[in-house]
């Protein structure tokens, strides 16, 4: 005899009197865990300590009963209650002796307390084998089914047996639990949910800072220079004209800050002569944020495109709407500034898509380095090209340095243009294949001391 799920999951089997599980605590995340656990086939008792008034609030199918009594009625014991309510498991200590209590509690702030909640419980009812986990789930994951960025659960706790059996549970109910350890590591599990984008700070500091610095930088150059020197008062352009020149030079700048680490890599690699050897810390951090760079410098071309769309119909072009004679060379610098452009931004965008979890699934390995590598130094190298023949022949100008300044796009050219001179001298041939030896094994001086581990570790 088989059930049918209400909510879009696979029907399964009737469970077994000996598969029941208890869940302390009927708020929002004990009946969404106990929802999940019916519809995987387990037989669910609710713990509260008022079961008359929650009866209705429960789950069809599922018991609730005084925490006493539901603690008799299965081994395995969900504490879905905040850390300050634990005081009531102290006089069930005996009842719960040799069972499991899986402990889901977060806390609001990171130490809130001096211990971590799960080794709190397990002060409290010292017979119990406590396991932390399904703490890092939302009542509405557990309630819409688990997810890419949502499916996996983590566990830590003294028992193997006990945390064997919680992963049993969270496999049962489509999750991939990972085993951290014993419970010392409840403390980092806890902190976990309140972590707030932690590996996108660097990145929005970054591109916050570099925002503001062009920011006033050109304003400086364009807005005041014009009206201490002119008295002209061309503040409207902040809104458009100045915002436009940042994005891009924001975005140009981030993106070679994707690539650079990667180059400063090899380049330590091939001065160390092994691969076996820890990058520096600051590296290290810098190539772990390399997705966040990319994307904040994609969506600062995004920033660029839009700006450059609505500059036609703004009030002020086409009030100065005026003609001038025309010249071949100058139309073949601005259609090729223009295609650049373009085709730099299409390549962005498709750095942007293969980033993404559930493409970069169905891409190999070769695929995703064809892409993220070869094609992203190419996306590089063409929004230079284009920054370039912006610039054209202006630098040569007197008139183009305002009290002194060089413009931001030439300020913005020169780590791009370091990028890709080191990329180069990594490509040429000689240097290629050191680099490619070194990541397949091979080390300088082995020679010496074993000449059999001088050879490639992949022939």
């Amino acid at each position: 005899q088989h059930r049918v799920s209400t909510m879009g999951f696979p029907a399964v089997p009737a469970p077994p009197e000996s598969e029941r599980v208890c869940v302390f605590g009927t708020g929002d995340m004990g009946r969404s865990l106990g929802l999940r656990l019916l519809q995987a086939g387990y037989g669910v008792v609710f713990g509260s300590r008022r079961p008359h008034s929650s009866s209705s609030l429960i789950p069809h199918g599922a018991q609730v009963l005084g925490h006493a009594a539901a603690s008799q009625s299965a081994h395995l014991i969900f504490i879905a209650v905040q850390r300050e309510h634990y005081d009531f498991l102290v006089p069930l200590a005996n009842q719960l002796k040799g069972k499991v209590l899986v402990d889901l509690s977060n806390n609001l702030r990171k130490n809130q307390y001096p211990e971590a909640n799960a080794e709190y419980l397990q002060s409290l009812v010292p017979g119990a084998e406590v396991v932390k986990g399904f703490n890092t789930l939302s009542a509405w994951s557990l309630q819409n089914g688990p997810s890419d960025a949502n499916r996996q659960v983590y566990i830590c706790g003294e028992s193997v047996e006990a945390k064997q059996a919680v992963i049993a549970v969270a496999i049962k109910l489509g999750f991939s639990a990972l085993d951290q350890g014993f419970l010392s590591v409840a403390r980092e599990l806890e902190d976990f949910p309140l972590q707030l984008f932690p590996q996108w700070r660097l990145p929005l500091r970054i591109a916050i800072g570099l925002s503001a610095a062009f920011f006033f930088y050109l304003l400086i150059r364009d807005i005041i220079y014009a009206y201490v020197t002119q008295s002209k008062d061309i503040s409207f352009r902040i809104m458009v004209s100045l915002a436009n020149k940042v994005c891009p030079i924001v975005s140009l700048i981030m993106l070679s800050l994707c690539y650079l680490p990667g180059v400063l890599a090899s380049f330590l690699q091939l001065y160390r002569g092994t691969k076996y050897r820890r990058f520096p810390d600051w590296l290290d951090r810098w190539m772990l944020c390399r997705k966040q760079l990319g994307l904040l410098a994609l969506g600062f071309a995004f920033l660029h495109v839009l700006y450059t769309l609505i500059i036609p119909i703004r009030y002020y072009v086409r009030f100065k709407n005026r003609t001038t004679q025309f010249d071949t060379t100058t139309a073949w610098r601005g259609d090729s500034y223009l295609s650049l452009g373009i085709l730099g931004f299409g390549l962005y965008v498709l750095l942007g898509i293969t980033s993404l979890p559930s493409v970069i699934n169905t891409l190999s390995w070769r695929e995703f380095s064809f892409i993220q590598s070869k094609l992203g130094h190419l996306t590089l190298l063409l929004c230079t090209a284009h920054t370039y023949l912006y610039g054209w022949n202006r630098f040569l100008s007197s008139s183009t340095y305002k009290w002194y300044t060089p413009p931001g796009y030439m300020l913005c050219l020169v780590l791009p243009s370091v990028v890709l001179l080191l990329k180069l001298l990594l490509i040429t041939p000689c240097v290629d294949r050191t680099i490619t030896r070194i990541r397949q094994g091979w080390e300088r001086g082995a020679d010496q001391r074993n000449p059999k581990d001088s050879q490639p570790l992949i022939p």
